[in-house]
């Protein structure tokens, strides 16, 4: 006889579902940036993923309904940022609808391929964009890393729990 496991109250697949379970899911925060029509624009993901080493390949996910979706549809090339645990307030600007992401205090410059690159962060990708695959609401954006820079010191910041926060020992 095979002992069932308690379930709990399972749920049916919703929106909520989804959200809920994954607050329970650690993750590092990147901040993604491009050079849009209008200007430099960026938004921070928890969804970055290493897909290749050969060719270099990442990808993250995007809703087709934020505002830098528009310039990321377009662009050629994107920037990849891995903020650390001091850069919680820089997560949150880029999080926040309407919030001026790229005024003081955010430091950063013009980089290779005219990508916004982050001061300060733990590593950072230039990255050219091969695909955009749609997904639901969402695109998935597949890169290939062009150059960057990972030697940034600091320990990561992730989101849990729908808040920032530092790597604990």
């Amino acid at each position: 006889m095979t002992a069932t496991p308690d379930l709990g109250t399972p749920q049916l697949a919703s929106p909520e579902l989804l959200r809920s379970t994954f607050r329970r899911h650690a993750a590092g925060v990147a901040v993604i940036t491009a050079r849009g029509a209008r200007g430099p624009v960026g938004f921070t993901a928890t969804s970055l993923t290493s897909v290749s080493a050969e060719p270099p390949l990442i990808s993250f996910g995007i809703g087709t309904g934020a505002s830098s979706w528009p310039a990321i549809a377009e662009a050629d090339h994107v920037g990849v940022h891995i903020l650390g645990e001091h850069q919680s307030e820089l997560a949150a600007t880029f999080a926040r609808s309407g919030a001026d992401r790229f005024g003081a205090p955010t430091a950063w410059q013009d980089g290779p391929e005219g990508v916004p690159v982050l001061d300060d962060v733990l590593a950072w990708l230039v990255c050219r964009v091969v695909g955009r695959v749609p997904a639901g609401d969402h695109r998935i954006v597949l890169a290939e890393v062009v150059l960057g820079d990972p030697s940034g010191a600091g320990r990561p910041l992730l989101y849990h729990q729908g808040r920032f926060n530092g790597l604990r020992d």
